[in-house]
């Protein structure tokens, strides 16, 4: 990958502003709001494959997996240019864009945009989507971090007000209630795998083998493991193409907390109050009630 499509990358997400705005009532980042038309208007292609999620829900983690099973395996190929590359952000403004629009097919793509917001051309094509879902109570404690080391994003004050945030959805890319159900009611209409965080962490092997399955590919077990191996928590913690060591601390501060931070379910047993959990409990049987969706927050 040529070094200054990247470093064009690197300096078009240092120029982010932390300022907020909004489309059709969802929170983003000023500058997502700003070059909206040229999102809205991205062209898929036959044969494109999407992560989406909520942030910080596993999204890197699906990301490698779907490089390497569209690699067949090959670690090797898989280390040839930071994840945000190889796997352009729809969201991240015009060069992401042009590298997504310069890639050959099949391209892996990614978007935390819900679904609503989605460019109209992916349903137009014959697109796959792996939807990736985090327990909420998780995703809240890891979103908090993420905005403390990201430079771009807006500081998150203490914990009591990133809570007060997310429970009112005034948080970027918006609410994670309507998120979630958002793509799960979308997955009937359309080619969606729903993957829960939580399956991934409990069993990686069984959650590995739907996606390849999902994207019609059947590897022998030694394909498998490889993939398992190479996708580890411990593994991709020390990958620079994926931990993003390569960013500089104006984009994200890895010396106040690690992109990779723990990768683990039930941390947000240390971080909310008693007072916070049942607010928060009584929020999600509201607002998750007949959605036929289910969260586990420990294993």
């Amino acid at each position: 990958m040529d070094p200054q499509v990247i470093e064009k990358v690197v300096q078009e997400m240092s120029n982010f502003s932390p300022d907020m705005g909004e489309l059709q009532g969802v929170t983003l980042l000023q500058g997502i709001c700003d070059i909206w038309d040229t999102i809205y208007n991205f062209q898929a292609r036959d044969g494109d494959i999407v992560v989406a999620s909520y942030p910080k829900s596993g999204t890197t983690w699906m990301q490698e997996i779907l490089d390497l099973i569209v690699l067949d395996g090959d670690v090797e190929r898989s280390l040839r240019a930071p994840c945000f590359i190889k796997v352009p952000f729809l969201e991240m403004g015009h060069t992401s864009l042009e590298v997504a629009d310069s890639m050959p097919s099949p391209r892996i793509l990614k978007t935390h945009l819900p679904v609503q917001l989605v460019p109209p051309s992916f349903w137009e094509k014959d697109v796959k989507v792996v939807y990736v879902a985090r327990n909420p109570k998780d995703c809240m404690v890891s979103y908090y971090y993420f905005h403390k080391m990201d430079q771009t994003m807006a500081d998150p004050g203490n914990w009591e007000d990133f809570f007060s945030n997310f429970m009112s959805g005034k948080v970027t890319w918006g609410d994670w209630f309507d998120h979630v159900i958002g793509w799960w009611k979308a997955k009937d209409h359309h080619k969606i795998l729903y993957i829960f965080y939580e399956d991934m962490i409990e069993d990686p092997r069984r959650e590995i083998l739907k996606v390849m399955k999902f994207l019609g590919k059947d590897f022998p077990e030694d394909v498998v493991q490889k993939i398992l191996q190479h996708t580890s928590f411990k593994s991709m913690k020390n990958n620079p193409v994926v931990n993003f060591s390569c960013l500089p601390e104006s984009v994200f501060d890895q010396s106040v907390t690690s992109f990779m931070r723990k990768g683990t379910v039930g941390d947000w047993k240390n971080h909310f109050l008693d007072s916070q959990n049942l607010i928060f409990d009584e929020e999600y049987k509201k607002k998750m009630a007949g959605s036929g969706l289910d969260f586990r927050t420990e294993l």
